[in-house]
Parts: structure tokens; C-alpha cells; sequence
């Protein structure tokens, strides 16, 4: 893709009111199977299709043929069908009659003109109503009768329509046949995604420092992970080229060529860092070169921020875009939004930027792969639960729309810009620069800290991780935890010749976090013996 092709895309005013799919109303029964396809708003005939990937499927999963019970589900579109087939218990069985939200915001998002299908919303700030006649007396599409009941490994065909809608006008993928699945938050996606791919003995490539729950889920798989050279934008494209063309499969348990990718791109986990679009461009092309599947996670990718600025809190000449619009070009092109082959398999999550525990996101991918990725969740997680669905659709769909959505994203995005400057400060003030270093984080809710431990005084007769484990110790007795560096590297060895430490700006209070600081750095000088007075 050329800078020229990307440019133009950008710099597109976005539509946040696309013009709706016609839908026939028996899409929205219990259990109905979609698919993305049935919901894109904008023409992609003009686009290339997704390569094949059948030559990286797994066994396991090239064997799945998802569920025979589901499948039979299709067939309840047609309004005289009275089914016996299926265990989907009637509503009048669920111990719920009704549900109300009330939307506690400091700044709230105007809501959209509601679609004609989406009733009366009774004012933007009114309480979210929902209950189980909605759909029978024409309140709504989705109800309780629908989200309390079993579904499809794809999600509700409901709130799955806003997903797709909401990729289409942010990432545009540039092929034809890419969709969208709903995922139980990337954790989950990420272990069905190994399981899809990968084999026992086979390694996966990431930045030298990752996201230690992704290497711990696949490791009883049998499945290694493998570092990746960083500096202060991630992953460096001349030692990823370097690992792929000196790899030897004898110095790796006779492990073939990796060919997945993982990758967190913006607000890196654990340490801060975010790629540039060029950075990017250049990691997919090689990517191309070597054929390899990027796992894009991005949880992170609306936290992004302006560069730290030391001037006082919430000055307007530093709190980065205002309109949704503004959001959306100021932000770094996804890899999504670049991907030509369909070799991208991206994670999106509401975890970081509604809540953790609804336990929703969704997979973008091509058809091949979404399909093989459903029938894996048909028959094990069976998509994320109907409550945190029917409460996710509620506010993003029927009461913010895709614009209150975005403007609620630029709302968080400058709350944590604040929170981060906020801890760099404190950084400023409690830590001994002689022995600690710092670059401000680029996005997300992660600072990473570098800690010189050959200044120790025991540097001589202890090693890296011996230190790293003093200070975190002494931290603990002070009352101040962070996560060690070592927790997060990527390739097993004990060679490990750095010390580092991630603190999060997204956890505390302001004071509590300036306290926690505070109490670190002095674990640092009790370590290092160093006086009050040193910086």
C-alpha cells in the first residue's frame, strides 16, 4: 500500500451515520445465524479478495466443523416453524423481567438520531430500558427474550451490525471479503487464534518484552514465543528480518519458521511504546516477504496520546483532538487498515475503553478464517454472554451511536494523556535519575521504567534478576507494587542482562498513584544506598 493510498484514505472525512442494510426483521430471533456480510454499508466489490490460509491451519482446527445443533438454527427464520429440534427455553423460564442502565458519564456524549428500528429513546440521558416484549411491541430489536437465550458463536446479529459498521468507518479494510466475529475479549481470542495456527513444538514471533498472559496461555500448548529486538517506537524491522532469514530450526527443537506474528501495536503491553504508520508499513511488508499471519491485539488503540508535555494539567493547547472526526486522523492506521492479503487477524476489545468485565470483543479477519474461528466458539465459549451484549447495544447502538461513541473515546483519551503525564511528574520527582530512566508512554495505560543495576553496590557478586527482585521486594515492604520487567520477556533464557519495571497510571487515585511513586523510588535508594539528596 503506497503513502499516497494511505494518505488518501485518512484524510477522508468519516461517516459516523452510514446509511443502514435493509435487515429482515427475522434476523433478529433467537440464535439466528449472520455474518458481517449481511451488514456492511459500503461497497467492496471493487476490492481483492483475501489469500487462502489452509496452509497454516492446524489439524485441530482444519477438523472443525462447528455445530450440527447450531447450524439447525437457520432454519427458525421461517415464521411458521414450530421447533422441537433445539434447547432454547422460553423466556417465561429466566428469572428476569426487565433491565435499566443508567449512563454515569462526566461529559456525556450526545446521542445519534435514533434509526427507525431503535423506538423512542425518551431523551440522551434517559435511563436504558430493556425487557423481554421489547421486540413483540415494537420497542426495540433486541430484548431480554433474545440475549438471555443461546446465540451463535458470531454474537447477536444485533449488536454485530453496529461492530461491523463501527470497522468499516475506523480501519475500511482493503479486501473484499473480510468480516467480523464477537470474541469473549482478546485473551480468549488470542488462545483460539493459537489454537487455530499453531502446533506443540512451534514458536510465535513478538517484541522482546510482551504481554506475559499471551506467552503463559501458549505454553501449555506447547507453543514458545520468541523476542523480538525493541527501541522507543517497538518492534525493529532489521532484527525481525534478521531472526526470520538466520533462522535454524536445529537451534530451535527442530521448530519450523515461525509464521505468526504477534503483536501489540499501540500502548504496547508492557511497555508503552506505539508504532509509527511508516514503522508499521514496514513490518507488513515484511511480513509479506516471509508470509507471515500478524496477530494484531490492539486494545490499546483509542488510548493514544499526544507527546508528554510538562505544562500544568488540562491546558487546552495539549489535550489533542475535540471532535470524533479529529480523533480518528490523529490516530496511527491500523494494520488492519493496511492489510491487502488478509494476513492480519486483528483483536478489538472493549476491556480498556468501556469495561473489563463485559468480557466482549471481536476478531476481523477473512472469511476463512472467521468461519474456522466460529465453529471453534460454537462449540466451546458459544460467544460472550447476552447481558453484556444486550447492555453493550443499548449504549453504543440505540443511545451514543457511532459518533457518542467516538466522542466518549476522545473523552477517556485525554483522561489518561492526563493520568500519564501525571505519573511522569511524579517520575520527575521521586526517582533517582542517576539509576532510572523513563520514555513518556506513547499510548495505553503502561509506563516501563529502566533501572541501571550495574550501579548497585552488589552489581559485582549479583546478577540482573537477583536485583530486579531486590528492589521489587523492597518496593512491596514500602507499600508500592509494580510488575518486573522479567515477567514480560519473550525468549526464555537466563541470560537476561536488564532491569525494568511497569507501573500503570490507570489503577489509583492522582494521589495514590504520586504516593506509590513515591515509595519506589525510595525502595530504589534503600537498594542502592543512595541519600535523600542524590537524583
Amino acid at each position: 500500500m503506497s503513502s499516497q493510498q494511505t494518505s488518501t484514505k485518512v484524510d477522508q472525512p468519516p461517516n459516523l451515520q452510514p446509511e443502514r442494510q435493509a435487515v429482515d426483521p427475522s434476523q433478529w430471533a433467537v440464535a439466528a445465524p449472520c455474518s458481517s456480510e449481511q451488514f456492511k454499508t459500503r461497497t467492496h466489490q471493487n476490492k481483492p479478495f483475501a489469500r487462502q490460509w489452509n496452509h497454516y491451519l492446524s489439524s485441530e482446527s482444519a477438523s472443525r466443523t462447528g455445530s450440527t445443533l447450531k447450524n439447525a438454527f437457520k432454519h427458525l427464520k421461517n415464521p411458521n416453524m414450530i421447533s422441537l429440534g433445539g434447547g432454547l427455553p422460553l423466556s417465561d423460564y429466566f428469572p428476569f423481567e426487565s433491565l435499566s442502565l443508567t449512563i454515569s458519564l462526566p461529559e456525556k456524549p450526545k446521542s445519534e438520531k435514533s434509526q427507525p428500528e431503535n423506538g423512542d429513546l425518551n431523551g440522551a440521558n434517559a435511563p436504558l430500558h430493556a425487557s423481554k416484549c421489547d421486540i413483540n411491541q415494537g420497542r426495540s430489536i433486541y430484548d431480554l427474550s433474545v440475549a438471555l437465550n443461546y446465540s451463535q458463536g458470531s454474537g447477536s446479529a444485533q449488536f454485530l451490525r453496529w461492530i461491523t459498521e463501527h470497522t468499516e468507518i475506523v480501519h475500511d479494510p482493503l479486501y473484499a471479503d473480510w468480516q467480523c466475529t464477537m470474541t469473549v475479549g482478546n485473551t480468549s481470542a488470542l488462545d483460539m487464534a493459537l489454537r487455530m495456527f499453531t502446533q506443540p513444538g512451534d514458536y510465535v514471533l513478538s517484541d522482546e518484552y510482551t504481554f506475559a498472559t499471551a506467552m503463559e496461555t501458549a505454553k501449555p500448548m506447547g507453543v514458545k514465543f520468541t523476542g523480538v529486538k525493541m527501541d522507543k517506537e517497538g518492534m525493529r524491522p532489521d532484527s525481525l528480518r534478521e531472526t526470520l532469514e538466520k533462522w535454524d530450526p536445529t537451534a530451535h527443537a527442530n521448530s519450523r519458521k515461525p509464521f505468526l506474528l504477534y503483536l501489540i501495536p499501540t500502548g504496547q503491553n508492557p511497555t508503552g511504546s506505539t508504532q509509527s504508520l511508516e514503522r508499521r508499513r514496514e513490518i507488513y511488508r515484511i511480513a509479506q516477504e516471509h508470509d507471515l499471519i500478524i496477530l494484531e491485539d490492539d486494545p490499546y488503540y483509542f488510548l493514544q496520546m499526544d507527546s508528554f508535555s510538562p505544562q500544568e494539567r488540562g491546558d487546552p493547547t495539549t489535550c489533542g483532538p475535540q471532535k470524533p472526526s479529529n480523533l480518528l486522523k490523529s490516530i496511527v492506521p491500523s494494520y488492519l487498515s493496511m492489510d491487502t492479503d488478509g494476513r492480519v487477524v486483528r483483536m478489538d476489545s472493549f476491556s480498556k475503553v468501556v469495561s473489563p468485565g463485559v468480557r466482549l470483543g471481536w476478531l476481523t479477519a477473512p472469511q476463512q478464517v472467521i468461519e474456522q474461528y466460529k465453529n471453534h466458539a460454537d462449540v466451546s465459549t458459544q460467544g460472550p454472554g447476552g447481558l453484556s451484549q444486550l447492555a453493550l447495544f443499548k449504549l453504543l447502538d440505540e443511545h451514543w451511536g457511532h459518533t457518542g461513541y467516538l466522542e466518549w473515546l476522545t473523552h477517556i483519551r485525554k483522561e489518561y494523556t492526563d493520568r500519564r503525564d501525571f505519573m511522569i511528574q511524579a517520575c520527575e520527582r521521586y526517582l533517582p535519575r542517576t539509576i532510572t530512566s523513563w520514555e513518556p508512554a506513547q499510548a495505553g495505560m503502561f509506563q516501563w521504567l529502566a533501572v541501571d543495576w550495574r550501579k548497585h553496590p552488589d552489581a559485582k557478586i549479583k546478577s540482573a534478576l537477583q536485583i530486579e527482585e531486590e528492589i521489587w521486594l523492597k518496593g512491596i515492604s514500602n507499600g508500592a507494587l509494580v510488575a518486573c520487567g522479567s515477567w514480560f520477556r519473550a525468549t526464555e533464557d537466563s541470560s537476561c542482562n536488564e532491569v525494568f519495571y511497569r507501573a500503570t497510571f490507570a489503577a489509583a487515585s492522582l494521589e495514590q498513584i504520586e504516593e506509590a511513586v513515591m515509595r519506589f523510588g525510595e525502595a530504589l535508594k534503600t537498594c542502592f544506598h543512595l541519600s535523600d539528596t542524590v537524583e
